[in-house]
């Protein structure tokens, strides 16, 4: 029974040189297959339009880089901005209150300082509401920025 075994791995080993060789015609063969010149002359002319296309994407990259570098300077500055108008927006926040807890502390009063009281608190207002959408919309341009970072990495 051990002479059937180490029969069949004789015949293995043999096996192995001739599929080796098999593989080796086989890639002869399609080494030594000539190329028609029209088939050449198509690989050339693709090699040449993929080269091409490797400068028309070195191009643009280049500009998506200049354009990047445009945004990322122009974000600093509007974060440097924002922090330098946060403190603002917040003392206006401060006085607004304040006037709310003058107007319920005063007495009453005439009719003509209760008009330039409202008027003044509705100019505040409206000054703090723009603020608001001021830095709102730094804050989306500011995520707009970020997922454009996000999509360049």
């Amino acid at each position: 029974m051990r002479n059937n075994s180490f029969d069949g791995l004789r015949n293995l080993f043999g096996a192995r040189p001739i599929v080796s060789d098999r593989i080796k015609r086989l890639i002869d063969y399609r080494i030594n297959e000539r190329v028609p010149a029209e088939r050449l002359d198509e690989y050339y002319r693709t090699v040449d339009r993929l080269a091409g296309d490797d400068a028309d994407v070195r191009r643009r990259l280049d500009d998506l880089e200049r354009r990047f570098n445009e945004v990322d300077r122009i974000q600093r500055w509007s974060a440097n901005e924002l922090e330098r108008i946060i403190p603002q927006v917040a003392a206006q926040e401060s006085q607004l209150e304040s006037l709310r807890e003058k107007l319920a502390a005063v007495p009453a009063a005439d009719q003509p300082q209760i008009d330039e009281a409202r008027t003044l608190i509705d100019e505040v207002r409206r000054e703090h509401s723009q603020i608001k959408v001021r830095l709102t919309a730094v804050a989306k341009y500011e995520d707009r920025l970020r997922k454009l970072e996000d999509r360049a990495e």
